[in-house]
């Protein structure tokens, strides 16, 4: 019965159906970790208990070949022990031909026995070879669930991540559409282009103010000059006019 349930076990565990079970899960990375412990764990046993099974199989294999054995050793007696008895009785000795015939009965029972003992082995032998080679196919059957569930679950977890990166990237990009940073570009280019302006009428001003001072000062310039002419011309005509044509 034990070694039936951990086939029936094995069995079972082989032909599970890992991608019906992940879609019926809400969380696949969590049920594969699961599996992946369970079926780790599953197979441990299942092999503790093969090697149980393989062991016992080795010993009925060895009681069987000591059987054998002792089957022909005690076959060789019994012809060794006739064939002795054959050889007394030839040269008159009967009663040790008779002792050596007795032996070589007792050397045919033995023999007799191991043969019995031999031959009930065989259907163990047969059924537990079998039994060994289905829990051998069952225990690698598991090991390649075990593989495809870790292979499996390698493969969700990265596409988790990447799901999860693709959606950070689209918030991001979520983010930035709805604050439109061209718009604080333009507010902050115009604000730099008002300043420019204010300063280039600053330098328009101080320009002005600085032509107006020079004008002044050519005026006052021209009235010092007719200021000078008209003292001249109090001096007198002739000299005024000397002066004007200097």
């Amino acid at each position: 019965m034990a070694k039936q349930s951990i086939l029936g076990r094995i069995t079972q565990l082989a032909k599970a159906n890992i991608n019906a079970l992940l879609d019926q899960a809400e969380d696949p990375a969590l049920l594969l970790d699961q599996m992946v412990r369970d079926y780790t764990n599953s197979i441990a046993e299942a092999e503790s208990a093969v090697a149980q099974t393989i062991g016992n199989l080795r010993l009925v294999e060895q009681d069987y070949a000591e059987d054998v054995a002792a089957a022909n050793d005690w076959g060789r007696k019994a012809l060794a022990a006739s064939s002795k008895a054959d050889e007394l009785r030839a040269g008159g000795n009967t009663v040790d031909a008779d002792k050596f015939d007795n032996l070589a009965k007792v050397a045919l029972g033995k023999q007799f026995q191991a043969e019995k003992e031999a031959k009930d082995a065989q259907p163990t032998i047969t059924s537990q070879t079998a039994v060994v080679d289905k829990l051998k196919g069952g225990l690698d059957s598991m090991r390649t669930k075990l593989g495809e569930l870790s292979s499996k679950r390698d493969e969700l977890i990265a596409r988790s991540k990447t799901v999860d990166a693709q959606r950070q990237v689209q918030e991001a990009i979520g983010s930035i559409d709805m604050l439109d940073p061209t718009s604080e570009i333009s507010r902050f280019e115009d604000k730099i282009r008002r300043e420019e302006a204010k300063v280039l009428g600053q330098q328009e001003l101080a320009a002005s103010s600085l032509d107006a001072q020079f004008e002044s000062l050519e005026d006052l310039d021209k009235q010092t000059e007719i200021e000078a002419r008209l003292a001249a011309l109090k001096l007198g005509a002739g000299g005024s006019q000397g002066s004007i044509s200097q």
